[in-house]
C-alpha cells in the first residue's frame, strides 16, 4: 500500500485546508510534519510524486497540481487548471481556466497565464506578464515585464516577448528573436 504523502488540517473560518507533509521531499525541503499551502481538497495536490504546495498558495476548484510540480508563496492556482512535471508557479502568480504549466516551465512575480493557454519546456514568464486564450510558450522562451501573449500565438526558441509587447493572432515568435518596447504583432511569424 502507498504510503500518503499529506493529510489535510482543517482551517478555521476556511473552506480550505492547509497540508501537511506526511514524509519527506527533500527537493523542496520539506519535512514530514511540514505545514505546506491551502488546497480545496486531496483532488487538489497528488499523492503520488513529489509535488507540493507551499507557502500560502492556494490549489482549488478542479485544479490540480501532480508529478513533480511546486506551487509556493502565494500563488493560486485554480479552474481546471494543472501544473505538473518539474513546474514552478510561485510569488504571487496565478494559473486559472484550462490553462497547462509543465516541464520546467516557470511563472512567477505576477504573472497570469489562463484561458486554455499553455506553457512547456523551459520557458517562463514573469513580472506582470499575461499568457492566454490558446497561446503557447514553449522550449526556453521568456516572457515578461507587461508583455501578452493571446490568441493562438506561439512563442518558442530562446526568444523573449517583454515591455509592453502585445503578441496575438497566428503569430509565431521564434529563434533568438527580441520583441520589446510598445508593439503589436499580430498574425505573422518573426524569426531571428
Amino acid at each position: 500500500m502507498m504510503k500518503l504523502k499529506y493529510e489535510l488540517v482543517p482551517v478555521e473560518g476556511s473552506e480550505l485546508f492547509r497540508v501537511r507533509a506526511l514524509r519527506d521531499i527533500p527537493r523542496f525541503g520539506v519535512h514530514a510534519g511540514d505545514l505546506g499551502g491551502l488546497v480545496e481538497g486531496e483532488n487538489n495536490l497528488s499523492q503520488t510524486g513529489d509535488a507540493w504546495i507551499g507557502g500560502n498558495a492556494r490549489v482549488f476548484g478542479d485544479a490540480w497540481v501532480f508529478g513533480d510540480a511546486w506551487v509556493d508563496g502565494n500563488a493560486w492556482v485554480y479552474g481546471d487548471a494543472r501544473v505538473f512535471g518539474d513546474a514552478r508557479v510561485f510569488d504571487r502568480a496565478r494559473v486559472f481556466g484550462d490553462a497547462w504549466v509543465f516541464g520546467d516551465a516557470r511563472v512567477f512575480v505576477d504573472a497570469r497565464v489562463f484561458g486554455s493557454a499553455r506553457m512547456l519546456g523551459n520557458a517562463h514568464v514573469f513580472g506582470n506578464a499575461s499568457v492566454f486564450g490558446n497561446a503557447r510558450v514553449f522550449e526556453g522562451a521568456w516572457v515578461f515585464g507587461n508583455a501578452w501573449v493571446f490568441g493562438d500565438a506561439q512563442v518558442l526558441g530562446n526568444t523573449w516577448v517583454h515591455g509592453d509587447v502585445r503578441v496575438l493572432g497566428n503569430t509565431r515568435v521564434l529563434g533568438n528573436a527580441r520583441v520589446c518596447g510598445d508593439t503589436r504583432v499580430d498574425g505573422f511569424e518573426l524569426v531571428d
